[in-house]
């Protein structure tokens, strides 16, 4: 029996939104772990992080 990849089968994963708004949950609670600063302004760094332009590949050679 062939499995569905999850992304078809989490609602989380089909959603960009609800996705990137549990991803920022997950990772400000472990860094908040980590670090003991309150999971509230992790969140919100992050948040504010999501502002910016994505990262991109360097093209070419890095030499």
């Amino acid at each position: 029996m062939e499995q569905k990849p999850l992304i078809e089968t989490n609602p989380y994963l089909r959603d960009p939104e609800k996705f990137r708004k549990a991803l920022i949950t997950s990772v400000a609670s472990s860094t908040s772990i980590e670090t003991g600063a309150p999971v509230e302004s992790i969140a919100r760094m992050l948040e504010e992080g999501g502002k910016t332009r994505p990262l991109t590949k360097p093209q070419g050679s890095a030499r």
